[in-house]
């Protein structure tokens, strides 16, 4: 795998001129040339890449359908993530996907700022790219004027860029996150299906027999059989529901234990065991968490 370290290498990657600042740079799509293809097969970046794209070639994949897309795109990268571009299809930057800006900044740039704390609460940053803010056309242009804001500040740097640049920075972020959440709402019918499939996977995952290496069902393995990535799938899940993916697993699970524990002769420790659970006091102070009632209290009320 390719890891690229800094902007500097990365402008050098794609045929740009050195960056005027070392920790931040807003760099053009179509002004982009991949110089050797091997790099983009597998890469990972060391700083921030948030992506505006528009006039998106084909179609994009949104969980298990497909849509057309001639509005803005934003893709939000963080750092160490794994990536991978194809050309002529690159999904990420490239001109052969559209025009638009990229946003390059190091974590060092938000050194002492509290942004710096505040970025890792933005879920977003861990979404897969088939999961891309897709941006109406009022939107987009917010988007837009922001990052030519940054880009013109990034043209002569002063004592006072770095502050207007992280103001600038906290704002986009802020309208993403309200753009997503906007997008939850737009696409309930799709959002609606998943949550009907999600049902379905969890319902097959208690339901299945017992195995010598059972596990709790994960956000994680959950996520990966709806092929959404977890964060995304919280987030979705939180929009529509108020309950995180964690949330809805943990009610399956006490479901299928009151089950258990009305209409079968097995122990508090068997049922425990049988829903994947390693130790039988981890399901007795979760049961009793959500419930009030111990196992053994909820079963006696069924006597």
């Amino acid at each position: 795998m390719n890891i690229i370290n800094s902007i500097s290498e990365f402008h050098r990657l794609v045929s740009l001129p050195e960056p005027l600042h070392p920790l931040i740079s807003i760099a053009r799509v179509a002004d982009m040339r991949f110089k050797d293809d091997r790099v983009w097969e597998q890469f990972s970046l060391n700083f921030y890449c948030v992506s505006l794209k528009r006039d998106v070639l084909g179609k994009v994949k949104y969980g298990q359908q497909y849509y057309d897309y001639d509005k803005g795109l934003m893709t939000f990268i963080a750092p160490k993530q794994i990536q991978s571009l194809s050309a002529p299809h690159a999904e990420i930057l490239g001109p052969q996907s559209g025009t638009g800006y990229a946003l390059l900044f190091h974590p060092d740039f938000l050194y002492k700022h509290p942004l710096a704390a505040a970025i890792k609460n933005y879920g977003f940053f861990s979404y897969a790219v088939n999961e891309a803010l897709h941006l109406s056309e009022k939107e987009e242009k917010n988007i837009f004027e922001i990052f030519e804001k940054i880009d013109e500040e990034c043209q002569h740097i002063d004592r006072h860029t770095q502050e207007i640049v992280l103001s600038q920075l906290d704002l986009l972020l802020n309208y993403s996150n309200r753009f997503y959440e906007r997008q939850f709402i737009t696409r309930k019918a799709v959002n609606h299906d998943l949550l009907t499939k999600m049902e379905k996977v969890l319902s097959e995952l208690f339901e299945n027999e017992q195995t010598p290496d059972r596990k709790l069902p994960s956000v994680e393995l959950l996520a990966e059989k709806l092929n959404l990535s977890p964060h995304y799938l919280s987030d979705m899940l939180r929009s529509l529901t108020g309950q995180s993916a964690q949330q809805h697993i943990q009610e399956k699970l006490i479901d299928k234990a009151k089950e258990y524990l009305a209409v079968t002769n097995l122990s508090v420790s068997e049922i425990a065991y049988q829903l994947g659970f390693e130790y039988p006091q981890s399901f007795n102070k979760l049961f009793k968490k959500k419930t009030n009632f111990s196992p053994l209290e909820f079963r006696q009320t069924f006597n």
